[in-house]
């Protein structure tokens, strides 16, 4: 795996590529002197868990046949207060499916994901409480 980024101004906004060629941003926060242009380092982390966890969920209601016509995941999360690193202490994920989905199947596939398969969750769960809860919309 391999990740390259290049800054973009004369400040904190870069753009990283990986070796498939996609990219994204990133920036600093304000109070800092970023511009708010991009996602900051650590929202970036709460999208990889929030990315890492859906891609789990979804192949694994595909693996048990179930009718998924969508999902959306909301992450929330608490920091360490003046704290330099500040970490997450608290990082909550919520669910929410559609379809006509059996509820026992989603529950073991958000589990799964949660305690067993999701890379991500595992690294921020050293120093996180990670919880989770799911909705289904038919």
């Amino acid at each position: 795996m391999k990740v390259t980024l290049k800054r973009l101004d004369d400040a904190f906004h870069m753009q990283a590529t990986n070796e498939s060629g996609n990219t994204l941003e990133t920036d600093g926060n304000p109070e800092i002197g970023g511009g708010n242009k991009a996602f900051r380092p650590m929202q970036m982390m709460l999208a990889g868990i929030g990315g890492c966890s859906s891609i789990d969920v979804i192949y694994l209601l595909k693996k048990q046949r179930q009718p998924l016509e969508d999902i959306d995941v909301k992450i929330t999360a608490e920091r360490e207060e003046g704290k330099v690193p500040s970490l997450f202490t608290k990082i909550h994920l919520h669910f929410d499916l559609k379809g006509d989905l059996d509820k026992k199947k989603v529950e073991r596939a958000c589990a799964l994901s949660m305690e067993k398969y999701c890379s991500v969750a595992k690294l921020l769960e050293k120093t996180a409480k990670i919880e989770w809860s799911y909705s289904i919309n038919s």
